[in-house]
């Protein structure tokens, strides 16, 4: 009766699907674990640029919102993770972080530039097929990876607020349709 019951069990997960979502051909989970904390998807979005397609990127949460200052006010692990359709030079990345710092952060700090200044140190060549993340844990700071490889982390929940305002924040770089999707609007 015991195999039985675990040959059935077997069964029944085998024929259970792996929830993810799907977007321009790129798959991501609906859940991650950052630490011991598991966090869900938000939303998923396409960034586009003139007619191409650049990357699909997740929001990842403790809990799903729509509301990007209720997500920025939270003192919460999140991670947002960048899956590129194309291949993006380094420069061109370093732009858009500035721009989107510029755009989407009232007070922008010496301290927090000196952050992005950080950051687009961090930056490589971005090739087809690779990722890009960056996950915040309230006690370290964000940590980044570029072109699926750590390059360091940078303290402080400003930069983490900062860096996620680029998407969410009143004139996301990527668009307000993106914005819409990366907070689960679609």
């Amino acid at each position: 009766m015991k195999r039985l019951f675990a040959a059935l069990l077997l069964a029944l997960l085998c024929l259970t699907p792996a929830r993810a979502a799907e977007l321009a051909g790129v798959t991501l989970p609906d859940t991650v674990e950052v630490g011991a904390q598991k966090l869900v998807l938000n939303g998923i979005a396409l960034r586009e640029k003139f007619v191409f397609d650049v990357y699909v990127a997740g929001l990842y949460l403790t809990e799903k919102s729509s509301d990007p200052a209720a997500i920025l006010q939270k003192e919460e692990p999140r991670m947002m993770v960048m899956h590129f359709v194309r291949d993006v030079d380094a420069k061109a990345i370093r732009e858009a972080w500035i721009d989107g710092l510029e755009a989407n952060v009232k007070d922008i700090t010496p301290d927090l530039r000196d952050k992005f200044d950080q950051l687009n140190d961090m930056m490589t060549d971005i090739k087809e097929g690779q990722e890009m993340g960056f996950t915040y844990d309230p006690g370290t700071g964000t940590d980044v990876m570029v072109a699926g490889m750590a390059r360091g982390g940078i303290p402080g929940k400003d930069f983490a607020d900062a860096i996620l305002a680029t998407w969410i924040g009143p004139k996301p770089g990527p668009g307000k349709t993106f914005k819409k999707q990366i907070l689960g609007e679609n």
